[in-house]
């Protein structure tokens, strides 16, 4: 590309095998660099928006790389809810700081509550540019506007297809490379891994840790996220590891 790069970070790594050939595709994400990109064995290059990725045609290998591209590198999971307003102003508060992912946790709500509940935070979350999944049915999606679906481990055991169409997001909660297997067969779009490192919620559980998810992510050609103690502080480490980044809910909540 005639670019001299100044500040880079590790994307994704993908191995893909086609009826010919097997490729491994080690893809960095470039933050800085000088000169003017240009195809210096005369292939055309040119500009396209992250976004518009999606509408062009390209090699399969290549699909991971671009859910990769358009995913960020935080991931906010949001507490169970209280008071609506109180509940929305924070979650308002977070998109303020940069927040583009949400998944909309409400363990024990009911059903009908979560849904009207859901329908206002996709407002909020779509008036900033950020997608929101939900943490329930799958076919709560389409009914509350949402972007797509964070299924349990759980849910992700008794599936046997994509709950979802291709132009929604399906995200696993995974511990196991077991769970993250059934996850690539699932066609989800990505993973989150824990925990990888100790936390109050669940404090007899023995973390994962760095080495391991970076030994279990080694394997997998879609994003993953470390889930599980960690904080905007431990991105370093996941992108380290072959992570898309961190998905957590104290550190990314404003006030907890």
């Amino acid at each position: 590309l005639g670019i001299d790069v100044e500040q880079a970070r590790p994307l994704i790594r993908v191995r893909h095998c086609y009826p010919d050939k097997a490729v491994l595709l080690d893809v960095w994400r470039v933050d800085g660099f000088s000169g003017e990109p240009h195809g210096r064995e005369g292939q055309p290059v040119e500009w396209c928006a992250v976004d518009a990725l999606s509408e062009r045609a390209f090699p399969e290998a290549n699909l991971p790389i671009i859910a990769a591209a358009q995913l960020p590198d935080c991931y906010l999971i949001t507490p169970s809810p209280g008071a609506t307003d109180a509940f929305l102003a924070d979650l308002e508060i977070a998109l303020q700081q940069g927040v583009r992912l949400v998944q909309l946790r409400a363990k024990g709500m009911a059903a009908e509550d979560y849904k009207a509940l859901a329908k206002r935070v996709v407002k909020r979350c779509h008036a900033f540019g950020a997608r929101l999944l939900l943490n329930g049915e799958p076919e709560w999606v389409a009914e509350v506007g949402a972007d797509g679906v964070q299924l349990s481990s759980g849910k992700l055991q008794s599936l046997n297809q994509r709950p979802l169409a291709k132009e929604l997001l399906v995200a696993a909660s995974c511990h196991t490379a077991a769970e993250l297997q059934k996850a690539l067969e699932l066609e989800a779009d990505f993973a989150l891994l824990s925990p990888i490192k100790w936390t109050r919620s669940h404090p007899d559980t023995e973390p994962l840790g760095w080495d391991e998810m970076r030994r279990l992510v080694d394997e997998m050609p879609i994003p993953v996220y470390a889930l599980g103690g960690v904080s905007r502080e431990d991105l370093a480490d996941s992108f380290a590891a072959g992570g898309q980044g961190i998905a957590a809910i104290r550190s990314l909540w404003p006030g907890m």
